[in-house]
């Protein structure tokens, strides 16, 4: 049977730390085939092909470069990708990976062209869109994954099972962070995550309160989230410091905060955690994940320039890295490389069916609750209004309004 074709839509920092190598792993596995990479330009897939880490893992793989490399890189092609999305074979992989914003742009493509979907999280940006791509995704019988990394962590799949089981109770209080480096402000950040398109508590807040339902089953029912205003390199202000505060179906609350303003010369890549009080039969419960602890300190006599560019360092074993298991390439693990597996693994068991069982299974990823879809995460798009209605309010409470018109509204 042949294995479906990939095209990767986004050529940026996500694509090259954790989709390309993790997709370029599933080939050499067998699991998927040719590999496409589109962007605006050539200038990102240069870098992509240059990379030393991608060229030391997988020597012997390389990629389809929209539009080629040798192509003039002060030339910008934004309607190239509907173009590669059409000349795929149908039910091949679009893996979506541009700014939060354009999304939904992509999707639509995809599914008018009859391909899977996975998705960097969030969906997309507003919940109307996210019940419609449901709804169209699954007439075709067409699988999105929305990918959660987090969920694939060990930790959060043993806190969901034993949180479900009623080991902890009943969650009442929690706090979260995923605060990314101040360096990330010199990238092409500053050219999309201002102030009139997200803010840092859309595009890394939405991980711990996608985990906390994920480990839960608990529904958000209103959200708060203040900003702060900060310049960019280039002039364009961004809501680069933000606390968000999420109320639960059940009275419980849980506070966001998300910076870009980690330290460069921290010791991990970033800093992030999370921290939840629980209440059971005359007695309190405890979960607490200390992601930003690595458990691993390193203090080289050399700086690696391809890695921490530090001589103190504590990096992360658990999201994303490079193993050499000698057989001339390096292999990548961790849960950002399982969670693309996840999906990819789960789309090609619709490989080769018809209408009606690819929709049974389709059904079937909703229910099980791990792979985030449409249809079972679309709470966190509910989340994304409410925040961003919110920081444009001055943090002032919006409410999550579930049911057949579901909506955000400001709080009386």
């Amino acid at each position: 049977m042949k294995k479906p074709e990939v095209l990767i839509v986004g050529g940026g920092m996500i694509t090259q730390v954790q989709i390309l190598p993790s997709v370029y792993h599933l080939q050499r596995q067998g699991i998927v085939g040719d590999i496409s990479v589109c962007a605006l330009n050539c200038t990102p897939l240069r870098a992509l092909s240059e990379d030393e880490s991608l060229k030391q893992a997988f020597p012997v793989q390389s990629f389809k470069a929209l539009p080629s490399l040798d192509s003039d890189p002060a030339v910008n092609q934004p309607e190239l990708f509907k173009r590669a999305i059409a000349e795929l074979p149908e039910h091949s992989i679009v893996i979506v990976a541009m700014p939060d914003q354009l999304h939904y742009m992509v999707i639509k493509e995809a599914i008018e062209n009859n391909q899977h979907i996975m998705c960097v999280k969030p969906l997309v940006l507003k919940f109307n869109q996210a019940i419609e791509i449901e709804k169209e995704a699954f007439g075709k019988g067409l699988v999105i994954g929305v990918e959660y990394h987090k969920r694939l962590d060990d930790r959060a799949l043993i806190a969901r099972r034993q949180y479900r089981e009623g080991l902890f109770g009943e969650f009442k209080m929690g706090h979260a962070e995923l605060n990314e480096p101040y360096y990330y402000r010199h990238s092409n950040f500053q050219n999309w995550c201002t102030c009139e398109n997200s803010d840092m508590f859309t595009y890394v807040g939405c991980h711990y309160i996608d985990q906390v339902h994920f480990i839960t089953g608990l529904m958000p029912k209103s959200v708060s989230v203040y900003g702060i205003k900060d310049k960019y390199p280039n002039g364009k202000e961004g809501y680069l410091w933000t606390d968000g505060r999420v109320i639960w179906e059940n009275g419980a609350c849980l506070h966001v905060t998300d910076v870009m303003g980690y330290p460069d010369d921290g010791p991990g890549g970033n800093f992030q955690g999370l921290r939840m009080y629980c209440a059971g039969d005359n007695r309190s419960a405890m979960l607490v994940h200390n992601d930003q602890y690595r458990g691993l300190e390193y203090c080289y006599a050399v700086k690696d320039e391809r890695n921490s560019n530090k001589y103190y360092s504590e990096p992360s074993p658990h999201y994303f890295k490079y193993i050499d298991l000698g057989d001339g390439g390096l292999t990548p693990v961790g849960y950002g490389y399982r969670s693309i597996e996840f999906i990819a693994k789960n789309i090609c068991k619709c490989v080769g069916l018809d209408l009606q069982k690819r929709q049974q299974l389709i059904k079937k990823f909703d229910e099980q609750g791990v792979m985030a879809t449409p249809a079972n995460s679309s709470y966190n798009e509910l989340v994304m209004e409410a925040g961003r209605l919110s920081i444009l309010n001055d943090g002032k409470e919006v409410e999550i309004i579930y049911g057949e018109n579901a909506r955000v509204k400001l709080k009386n």
